[in-house]
């Protein structure tokens, strides 16, 4: 697949760019800032979106004054024309590169995400492959230094799980390229596997299926919340987790009036804490749902994401005979199933990316 070439640099929107870096650096070093450790992330998040952009114009900018220079001296002295050469090749190579820095980004990039995974048709097997997912993703953060803390989890009966919601959290405060929202938010849709079931007596392979959603972490400026709007539930949590789980009405269940969305928690032992939780859950849903009504709205207008990415269609296929994984959005496949559950998704979601990057070059400001 051809890439295609990055639009020019906006000499215009740049200069607005780094007025608002020096304003961060300026902010970021007041020790009262960071009073308000909310306020000092978002801050430090914008910061570190801006901070490649700052850096690779200061670099082209130091390389168009070499290139300038050199190309005085070209004509007394052959050396000098060579280096120009050099310098004009480094200075369109720097200035592709900040054009496509500056290409529009999903705005929730840098952001922390929740992954929910439910089973869905085939039952035990269904739930067993769902707890594979759930590590798969476990191992990945691993892999990149997130913390991931399970919220929520309705267990089955084998050891896989009904249902499970588990938050990813970068530490600092990482670039958008590098947030976890940027890495996974693609995962989203229904995840199918083809296997022997343990459950199967007779070796034939069967085929079932898990749903994955995954929701930016919303804070408390993306979603207001009113406390009239909310109906809460408590209610004797089910399943594994001891008598104090078992016997005390500590799970919480929110329901958010208007929208009917409805998020709940059983895990912990006291009822503030599932409460705590709960809303959670239930702000990265509102935040979620509110984002996909605005992007319907917008019909082909939609934020950067692959063009063909439907959360609601199949995505992906896990084929354990054949070791094989493929993503349906982008034709991608691979025969390193095994690496890929536990946890080397690099080639499949840099797939992804790359099939995103090509839309937001082709595409400009979507």
């Amino acid at each position: 697949m051809s890439t295609p070439a990055p639009p020019s640099v906006p000499s215009g929107g740049l200069d607005a760019l780094l007025a608002e870096y020096r304003q961060l650096q300026e902010a970021l070093a007041d020790p009262a800032v960071h009073g308000d450790q909310a306020a000092a992330r978002r801050l430090g998040r914008r910061y570190a979106a801006l901070t490649p952009i700052a850096s690779t114009a200061q670099a082209l900018d130091a390389v168009r004054d070499d290139l300038g220079a050199a190309r005085e001296l070209a004509g007394e002295d052959a050396a000098f024309a060579e280096e120009a050469e050099t310098l004009a090749a480094r200075a369109d190579e720097l200035e592709s590169q900040l054009a496509e820095l500056l290409l529009p980004r999903d705005p929730d990039d840098a952001k922390d995400v929740l992954v929910e995974i439910k089973a869905g048709e085939g039952g035990e097997e269904s739930a067993l492959f769902a707890g594979d997912l759930l590590r798969m993703y476990l191992r990945y953060a691993e892999r990149h230094g997130w913390k991931a803390e399970v919220l929520s989890a309705q267990d089955s009966d084998l050891g896989g799980y009904k249902d499970v919601t588990v938050a990813v959290k970068a530490p600092g405060s990482p670039a958008p390229a590098d947030g976890v929202w940027a890495r996974l938010k693609f995962e989203g849709g229904v995840h199918r596997v083809q296997r022997v079931p343990v459950t199967e007596s007779q070796g034939r392979i069967h085929t079932s299926a898990a749903g994955v959603f995954v929701a930016p972490e919303a804070e408390d400026v993306d979603v207001t919340i009113d406390p009239n709007d909310l109906r809460i539930d408590v209610f004797r949590s089910s399943g594994p987790g001891g008598q104090s789980v078992n016997t005390t009405d500590s799970a919480v269940r929110i329901t958010h009036l208007p929208t009917g969305i409805v998020a709940s928690c059983q895990n912990e032992k006291s009822q503030l804490q599932n409460k705590e939780q709960a809303m959670r859950i239930l702000r990265a849903r509102l935040l979620s749902a509110a984002r996909d009504a605005a992007d319907a709205a917008a019909a082909d207008a939609r934020r950067s994401q692959v063009r063909t990415v439907d959360r609601s269609e199949r995505v992906r296929t896990y084929n354990f005979p054949e070791n094989r994984i493929a993503d349906h959005r982008v034709g991608y496949k691979a025969y390193n199933l095994d690496a890929v559950l536990d946890g080397d998704l690099d080639g499949v979601l840099g797939a992804l990316e790359e099939a995103d990057r090509n839309q937001r070059l082709a595409g400009g400001a979507v």
